[in-house]
Parts: C-alpha cells; structure tokens; sequence
C-alpha cells in the first residue's frame, strides 16, 4: 500500500509533492517501481486524491513493474486513508488472499526491495515489523531545557515505512480504532493499542529518508544520479 494522499505544503510546491520531478520521472514513481518489482508482493494499491487523477493516471502509464496497482480515494487523515484501502482489501484480507500488508509513505522514494523484502519477511514471522535507524543524535535535557552530560537512555528508533503487519490483525485494528475515534501517530501506534501482535524492528536505511522540504528533492536526486 503506497500512501500518495496527504498534500505536503512543507516542501512549498503548488502540486501534491509525490508528484515532483525527480531524476525523470514523478516522485512517486520511484516507490512504485520499488514494490511492483520486489519478491512477495501480490497486490499494490496506490492511496490517492480524487484532485490528482491525472498526475496519477501519467505514473501508472509509465509504469513497468510486474505487479497489477489499484487506485484507492483517501480520507482526511493518513489512518483515514490507510482504512480506506484496508476495506478495500478486506474481502481478499478474510479469505486468506493477503496474509500480511506493507504501508508506505509514496514520499520516501528511495525505498530499496532488499528493505521491502525484510520488512515482509520479518512480519509474517512475527506479526508486525517496522524499519528505523538507530537515533544516535539524540540528547537528554532537563525540564527546563539544558542538555544533560553525556548521551541519551538507549534503544531510540527513527521510525521509517514500509511498516508491515498480519492483514487480519491490521484490519481488525485500525476498525476499532474507527469505532473509539482514535488516530494513532503511524500504523504501529494503532496496532499497539488495538492488537496483541508483537512489532519486530528492522534496521532502516539511510536513503529511506521522507521528502519534507525543498533541499530534501536535492539529496535524493544527487543519490538518484550516483546509482545510475
């Protein structure tokens, strides 16, 4: 599941910023290539805006990976959205179809299939499972701000996407949390709440970084142009 339905005003463009340019193609298409050639994965459903049809329609013509995509409308919130496409899915989810789901943010386009493939791996082994790095440059402080000597308590995560869980867990998960009214910070927040399923880490990569702002779009290209 690639999430393309937020608008992402931070990086100051007048279009949705999964739709930029980036090293010939649309941003998004770089994660969508990604999971359409990556070993595992059935089913692709791209979570869209009914406003950007045709910026999505262009990326899916360009399309060549080997797996069929599916268009979802999003909601107004990313767990709306992701809810969305779950129900989508949910006739495929209850008869044993889709045994476990990715969701991927469509603005870390430089998400690799080494990583797709062992977030997959590991939440069908464990139930859930989500990449990050290890965060080495944070600091403890007091409660009036000053900076504490030495480093911070260990096992702090970078949290990334794709996070990966067993499809009727996450369903029935992110249901509940529609009936208590409760949105969760990401997908792992929810399960957390609503689900037993142990959450596994996986290490992260480095170029699996978000497009935020305006310097970001210079450093995937630059990457982008040092793996070609």
């Amino acid at each position: 599941m690639v999430l393309a339905s937020g608008a992402g005003t931070r990086v100051g463009a007048g279009v949705n910023k999964v739709y930029l340019p980036l090293s010939g193609r649309r941003l998004l298409a770089w994660s969508i290539e990604a999971f359409g050639h990556a070993p595992g994965i059935g089913t692709l459903v791209l979570v869209t805006r009914p406003q950007d049809a045709g910026l999505a329609a262009e990326v899916l013509d360009a399309y060549r990976g080997a797996v069929p995509v599916e268009i979802v409308h999003g909601g107004a919130t990313r767990q709306a959205s992701e809810l969305q496409a779950l129900r989508h899915l949910a006739g495929r989810i209850s008869g044993g179809v889709i045994d476990t789901v990715l969701l991927h943010d469509a603005a870390r386009p430089l998400i690799g299939t080494e990583l797709i493939t062992a977030v997959l791996s590991a939440a069908r082994a464990y139930g859930g499972a989500v990449p990050g790095l290890v965060a080495e440059d944070v600091v403890a402080v007091t409660e009036d701000g000053a900076r504490l000597e030495g480093k911070a308590p260990g096992g702090i995560v970078r949290v990334q996407t794709p996070q990966g869980f067993r499809a009727r867990p996450l369903l029935a998960a992110y249901e509940q949390a529609e009936l208590e009214g409760f949105l969760g910070t990401d997908t792992a927040s929810c399960m957390e709440k609503f689900s037993s399923l142990p959450v596994r880490w996986v290490p992260g990569s480095e170029e699996n970084f978000k497009i935020t702002y305006p310097h970001d779009l210079v450093v995937a290209e630059r990457l982008l142009t040092g793996r070609a």
